[in-house]
């Protein structure tokens, strides 16, 4: 609020002060309220300093000069009971407002129906994987030479998404660790997601960095265990036979000083090990030669005696993203290694990735292929009764919800992972709904919101220019027009395009967008001939109009063009 004179006004005092002097108190000029305390706020008049939620106003004792005779006239009693009037005890209002108000109260009152959500997300390895046995089987008799030293085949996994690739290899891996572990045999699996990290540097840093933290730790262990023994070397009278020792009931410390003659062979064997130690330095993720990355990788991982499984997830992102490279020089690593053995376990959604392979990287690479075929109906069913019993508290669920969660997935190429989802997402509507039971209403709505949650997420990650494309077949629907043609949509989108000062594509190019917008399933685009006038590609949109419309909007770069209305010319359509 601005005075006369510029100055500006306490807005959180000006009704009381007008009471009292008939005019705000104005605050200092320079616009910016000066804070003392983290509730209190400036006003530069009369009232010093006032609470932001309530509470004394206490005076200060700079408190501006009265700017006129008739503000200097005013009697000082009555200023003091302005001021004292409406004060609070600090402590008091402090106190009310960390009470709680009781949001959740009534949300954590209702009974949950989850009893282990995390058992239907996708990062979650099952104890068991219905339908699975006959891949995990082939995966167990492929890799079950590393426990006896040698080097396994590298193996190519196919099969669609949500198939149960990853999560069959996660709980072979880990079978294979434990055992390896039980059996005393150095045998260790690394995991690496390509759609993430995918380019060879990122692959060879992020292993390197594995590998030297595990190194680090075996130092560092042996380090200790070894000042065990020269501690007790120091301490027995037979230096020269530390393991007649009657107390010593340690296998292992008695069996690693009997490597030892004496306290400096010890000593020189920590040295050593403190030496190697200080030159573990993990690998940046930018800026190293790529070569540097891979001896430094190379030389972690060749350490010390083990076999190595490296899982790369998504391998045909990386193949895409980076070539070959990478799986040339992991393929061709084991002859060079001393100590270590590797094998690759790759898993692609892609059945064709391997023809863009350099013909060595194939052979080497490809010795065993497993297939995993999508799920039907009723196995996605045994899977979702397999997690259900898990994840929710004893019949939480109708009888109906697994069944319709199964028809959906299997509509869907047989999809676990989407069936998994629907699942969940169903369980969380009906709790916050506060529902008693999970019904088929819950799924039905759990697909609504999933299949709209894909669209968002789809539109929102498009190219620019195909946003314009998207965009200018929105505004043509919503002017009236339907079996929308190329050209009419060309047309907007060069108008569009001159909006936001954007690149105008060729009329070819726009159809190419439109193309990959129908795979995408975002619009229905079908090739209609007309005759003599040649042939043209008709669409409409296949998503809501108001959700993708909010989405393409919340771009920075088409924020400018909501407000567009572009001339949209009327046609005849002949029947």
């Amino acid at each position: 609020m601005t005075g006369p004179k510029g100055e500006r006004f306490c807005t959180r005092c000006a009704s009381a002060s007008s009471a009292s002097s008939g005019r705000p108190h104005a605050t200092p000029t320079n616009g910016t309220p000066r804070l003392r305390s983290l509730r209190s706020v400036w006003c530069g008049t009369y009232h010093g300093f006032h609470p932001k939620q309530g509470g004394s106003m206490t005076k200060d004792t700079t408190d501006s000069e009265p700017e006129s005779a008739a503000d200097a006239d005013e009697p000082t009693a009555a200023r003091d009971r302005s001021a004292t009037s409406t004060d609070l005890d600090f402590d008091t209002v402090l106190d009310d407002e960390e009470e709680s108000q009781g949001l959740f109260d009534d949300l954590l009152a209702s009974e949950p129906i989850f009893e282990n959500k995390e058992v239907l997300r996708p990062s979650y390895t099952p104890h068991e994987l219905p339908h699975r046995n006959d891949q995990i089987n082939r995966m167990a008799t492929i890799l079950v030479s590393a426990l006896r030293g040698d080097t396994p085949s590298n193996i190519l996994i196919y099969g669609k998404t949500g198939t149960g690739k990853t999560a069959s290899a996660k709980f072979v891996s880990q079978e294979l660790e434990s055992t390896s572990q039980k059996y005393d045999v150095p045998c260790e699996v690394e995991y690496i997601n390509c759609e993430v990290t995918d380019t060879q540097y990122r692959v060879l840093a992020q292993l390197a960095n594995k590998f030297i933290e595990k190194n680090e730790a075996r130092i560092e262990s042996k380090i200790e265990r070894l000042e065990t023994v020269r501690d007790r070397f120091q301490s027995t009278d037979t230096p020269s036979d530390p393991t007649g020792e009657p107390d010593d009931t340690d296998e292992e410390i008695r069996s690693l000083a009997a490597e030892y003659d004496d306290v400096a062979a010890v000593d020189d064997e920590i040295d050593e090990l403190e030496a190697d130690l200080a030159e573990l330095d993990p690998v940046p993720m930018t800026g190293w030669p790529t070569d540097r990355v891979y001896s430094t990788f190379f030389e972690a991982v060749d350490y010390h005696e083990r076999v190595v499984v490296i899982m790369l997830d998504e391998i045909d992102k990386l193949v895409e993203k980076s070539g070959d490279d990478t799986l040339y020089n992991l393929s061709r690593m084991n002859s060079e290694l001393t100590n270590s053995r590797i094998s690759i376990m790759g898993i692609s959604n892609d059945l064709k990735f391997t023809d863009f392979l350099d013909p060595r990287v194939k052979s080497s690479l490809g010795e065993e292929e497993i297939v995993f075929p999508p799920y039907d109906a009723t196995q996605l069913r045994d899977i979702l009764q397999h997690r259900a019993d898990v994840a929710f508290k004893s019949e939480a669920l109708t009888s109906d919800v697994i069944p319709l969660c199964a028809a959906f997935a299997a509509q869907e190429h047989g999809d676990a992972r989407r069936a998994l989802d629907l699942l969940r997402t169903a369980g969380e509507l009906a709790e916050r709904s506060q529902a008693d039971l999970i019904e088929e209403t819950h799924v039905r709505q759990a697909q609504d919101k999933i299949e709209l949650d894909r669209v968002v997420e789809v539109v929102r990650t498009l190219p620019t220019q195909s946003k314009i494309v998207l965009f200018s077949i929105i505004l043509l629907e919503k002017n009236g027009v339907h079996n929308i043609n190329t050209g009419e949509v060309f047309n907007i989108y060069k108008r569009l395009c001159e909006e936001i000062d954007a690149d105008v594509l060729t009329q070819r190019r726009v159809t190419d967008l439109i193309s990959e917008l129908d795979m995408l399933g975002i619009v229905n685009a079908v090739v209609v001939s007309k005759g003599r006038y040649g042939r043209t590609k008709e669409m409409n949109l296949s998503v809501p109009i108001d959700e993708t419309e909010a989405v393409l909007l919340s771009d920075s770069r088409l924020g400018d063009i909501e407000n567009v209305q572009p001339f949209v010319q009327a046609r005849f359509d002949n029947d």
